[in-house]
């Protein structure tokens, strides 16, 4: 008989955070962990209210909440330089976007907070933002341009939409030299010190779906091309282009951009962040 499950564990809905979970299953756990799936925005949510003990969430969701989260190291969703699936699509030129509206997806924290410091801190700017369901048509009736992410923001770049698109990745790289961590992987401080055991496992699993995915990534390319569209090549050079490591170098990036965030308001305190590691806590 299966024990009933004692974590539940959160997964991104997007092919960006597929190898992370593709080759994780639960049933391996002897089902004491049970699988959610839902976009960015509603897992932060999900994990602030308990409803879930481990999540994939907006690293922005992770430093506002950082006093009862821990880090799992090793996991997240990066990028050295440009990420391709989260842009800024421009109907108007750039000149024109800076002084305008921006459209700005409801399904993501990260990227949001990016776009504003990016416009205020490298173009010296301070557009007015909508927050709106992620429709790049109908964003773009209501303004200048409009930030999407995830799958959705993939499949409107290969429209000819007659849009200038900016990549955020990028852009962050080229201004600060540092690589952007989008999603982190996080526990709640509580589970990792009344269940460390089995904390150990999930996150053991979990890095061994990365390593399996990273080594055969001709898996997801089959079903990102199945069950989105597009060439291989496309897919092949996406996976690729894309970082799952959470190290000194994505932690860096990461303290960055929290500084900036912490300049500028959106956060509230200074973050301090914590990683699960041989079953502490440790401090980086």
């Amino acid at each position: 008989m299966k024990d009933s499950p004692q974590i539940t564990l959160g997964r991104i809905d997007y092919a960006n955070a597929w190898p992370i979970f593709f080759h994780f299953r639960e049933e391996r756990l002897g089902g004491r962990v049970r699988l959610s799936t839902q976009v960015p925005s509603r897992l932060n949510a999900a994990l602030r209210e308990r409803e879930l003990d481990v999540a994939a969430i907006s690293s922005f969701a992770y430093a506002q909440n950082s006093e009862d989260y821990i880090l799992l190291p090793g996991l997240s969703v990066s990028a050295e330089d440009r990420v391709n699936s989260i842009l800024l699509f421009l109907k108007r030129p750039l000149e024109e976007v800076l002084r305008g509206t921006i459209a700005m997806t409801d399904t993501s924290a990260t990227s949001v907070n990016l776009l504003r410091i990016l416009m205020q801190e490298y173009y010296g700017a301070t557009p007015r933002y909508l927050t709106t369901a992620p429709s790049l048509d109908d964003m773009l009736e209501q303004a200048d341009a409009a930030l999407l992410i995830g799958d959705t923001a993939i499949k409107a770049s290969w429209r000819q939409n007659g849009c200038e698109v900016i990549d955020l990745g990028s852009l962050w790289r080229s201004w600060t030299g540092h690589g952007m961590t989008f999603a982190v992987v996080a526990a709640r401080r509580e589970l990792a010190l009344s269940q460390p055991d089995l904390l150990d496992e999930v996150h053991a699993a979990l890095l061994e779906s990365k390593r399996l995915s990273l080594r055969e990534p001709e898996e997801l390319v089959t079903k990102a091309c199945r069950e989105l569209g597009g060439e291989p090549s496309y897919w092949r050079r996406y996976f690729q282009e894309l970082n799952y490591d959470l190290g000194p170098r994505q932690l860096a990036g990461m303290s960055l951009y929290f500084g900036y965030a912490r300049k500028l308001g959106l956060l509230e305190r200074d973050v301090r962040m914590e990683y699960w590691n041989d079953q502490t806590l440790s401090h980086g």
